[in-house]
């Protein structure tokens, strides 16, 4: 029996598996995630968990005994689905048939197509992003952040506290601008500097020099940043590929009513979370 098929491994697939059982549903839930972990918390990726090493345990939300039976296929994303046939194609080239399908699979770090080794290059999105940073972070290095948002901002002053040498590069005026003003992002930004960290504002990075690993930057200002790590956190993009085909606007994520449903007619389908667009 197919039952209610969730795609994405984060807390909008788990609160949606505790919803169906709180709301009576007692059918087949099965959840399928792109990572190995149970659905777990992000904010301490570029906080506690980065400074301090990474529990996966710890993180991890705590399930509710409703959803004990629920079936997870972790580390295996999906890339297609057929709403007509209401299947799911998986990774490791199993497929998946569904009654009703839950969109939960949110959003990745947007990647600038900018010239240069790719080496040296990180995002933070995953446990596994955290890890791979928090190993090449000794005392000394050198990391540029790209981006002046939250997660920007927040692995700058991690990251200097575990006495890595620290420039921000962002285009804004001032760090965390477009939330909160220029008088508390221009404060923002005073902080940062009492703690060591440099920010190279109104600019952008041209292209990265070095052979398989970068070892600098160049900015829109003609000036040359020496570096070891480079951390891009300009934005996100939605995880939406694994749906086309199924008519749906994809633009910006995946387009939803006031009831969370996705506008079709040849399967019951809502999308929750981040990926989710809504017409207001």
């Amino acid at each position: 029996m197919p039952g209610a098929l969730i795609v994405g491994g984060g807390l909008g697939a788990l609160r949606t598996a505790e919803s169906l059982r709180a709301s009576g549903y007692t059918g087949p839930i099965t959840v399928v995630g792109d990572e190995p972990h149970l659905p777990y918390t992000r904010p301490p990726l570029s906080k506690e968990a980065l400074l301090g090493g990474i529990d996966v345990a710890a993180l991890e939300f705590r399930r509710r005994a409703a959803v004990d039976d629920v079936t997870w296929i972790l580390d295996t994303p999906a890339t297609a689905t057929s709403f007509a046939d209401r299947t799911v194609s998986l990774a490791d080239g199993r497929v998946l048939d569904f009654d009703a399908l839950a969109i939960a699979t949110g959003i990745r770090p947007r990647r600038l197509p900018i010239p240069g080794p790719r080496g040296g290059r990180v995002v933070l999105r995953t446990v596994q992003d955290a890890e791979r940073i928090r190993d090449r972070l000794v005392p000394g290095s050198r990391v540029l952040v790209m981006g002046a948002g939250f997660i920007g901002c927040e692995v700058a002053a991690t990251t200097r506290r575990l006495g890595a040498e620290v420039s921000v590069v962002a285009l804004d005026e001032e760090p965390m601008v477009r939330p909160l003003g220029p008088d508390l992002g221009a404060a923002m930004r005073r902080r940062h500097e009492q703690h060591g960290v440099t920010f190279h504002l109104g600019h952008t990075i041209d292209a990265f020099h070095g052979d398989d690993h970068v070892e600098s930057a160049s900015l829109s200002d003609g000036s040359e940043l020496p570096t070891d790590l480079v951390l891009e956190a300009v934005g996100s993009v939605a995880n939406v590929e694994w749906l086309e085909g199924n008519g749906l606007d994809l633009s910006d994520g995946v387009l939803v009513d006031a009831a969370m449903q996705v506008p079709t007619d040849t399967a019951p389908v809502v999308a929750v979370g981040d990926i989710a667009r809504h017409p207001n």
